[in-house]
């Protein structure tokens, strides 16, 4: 039962430290290039879509295992400490007082994109069940 609390506590760090990434890309004093790179490995830490989809056996999740920390790795060399050390403490503070951070803008434009595969999904079925006869 240890090994399943330890993962859950690694899931939780690794978490906060992927949020703690975020806000040092919106931080001021980062760097363009650490902004740069830490906002594409968020992005792609955060995206429901991967490189490599995770149906494929072992090379699903790959990417998710190596890719994403030594991107990780990267960008915290490329974050000044202080400025780091900054970002992890309000990222610590919001996850411990459950305010996780709510993007409407962010929902809204996956719900368009499920809207617009829902209609292009009817549209295709349509036109395939329009040119069949119907049989007597």
């Amino acid at each position: 039962m240890s090994l399943f609390i330890e993962f859950k506590q690694r899931v939780r760090r690794l978490k906060a430290e992927t949020f703690a990434l975020y806000l040092a890309a919106r931080h001021p004093r980062t760097p363009w290039y650490a902004k740069f790179l830490a906002a594409a490995i968020v992005a792609y830490a955060f995206s429901p879509i991967d490189l490599i989809p995770d149906f494929i056996p072992v090379l699903g999740y790959l990417d998710d295992l190596v890719l994403i920390p030594l991107g990780l790795a990267l960008v915290i060399r490329l974050i000044p400490s202080p400025i780091l050390a900054e970002c992890r403490a309000a990222a610590v503070e919001i996850f411990t007082q459950r305010k996780k951070p709510v993007s409407y803008a962010a929902a809204g434009f996956v719900v368009i994109i499920w809207l617009m595969l829902a209609a292009w999904g009817m549209a295709w079925i349509y036109e395939a069940l329009a040119d069949k006869p119907i049989a007597p």
